[in-house]
């Protein structure tokens, strides 16, 4: 029986812990996709999940920024990108080729419309129920924490981008 987790909040570590669930499901022998949307430029994660067989990720090819600082043109792309991305998930999924599908930073595009909502509305609400479905960013919509079982708040206490210091290779990306 596949369940929902939510990791949101405004928090450093939601990414990492649902990679962090990636890498024991993973290691006990489930197949893992991993979605990341919002995300093109280069993460240090990837190299490591690039060596572990029994996990995949697919994201844009291109880094498109802050979703502030996006032409319109440049939000339809990105939308038309994770469309695609999702659709292929929902194939994966569906056809019982992974047992865990992690969609990192659903919530974010999901609220600023940057993917199909009645696509990313049918693989939550309508999730292939041996699955174990992760989502990741700030701000769920309330029908995804209706349908969680599991949902991790990470507040932010103390962080040091507030006194300028910028995102660190290794540590932040």
């Amino acid at each position: 029986m596949g369940l929902i987790h939510i990791y949101c909040g405004n928090g450093k570590g939601k990414t990492s812990a649902a990679i962090g669930l990636a890498l024991r499901a993973a290691g006990a022998g489930m197949r893992v996709h991993i979605v990341q949307l919002l995300k093109g430029g280069e993460t240090s994660e990837l190299n490591t999940l690039a060596l572990i067989p029994n996990i995949t990720v697919s994201r844009c090819d291109k880094d498109y920024g802050f979703t502030f600082s996006m032409s319109s043109s440049e939000k339809l792309e990105l939308t038309n990108c994770h469309d695609w991305l999702l659709s292929e998930a929902e194939k994966l999924m569906n056809n019982g080729e992974i047992d865990v599908l992690i969609i990192d930073e659903f919530n974010a595009a999901y609220k600023y419309g940057l993917v199909d909502i009645e696509l990313a509305d049918r693989i939550v609400l309508k999730k292939n129920p041996e699955t174990e479905l992760v989502l990741t960013g700030r701000d769920p919509h309330e029908k995804f924490l209706q349908a969680a079982d599991y949902i991790s708040e990470i507040k932010a206490v103390k962080h040091p981008y507030s006194c300028g210091i910028e995102a660190r290779k290794g540590i932040e990306y």
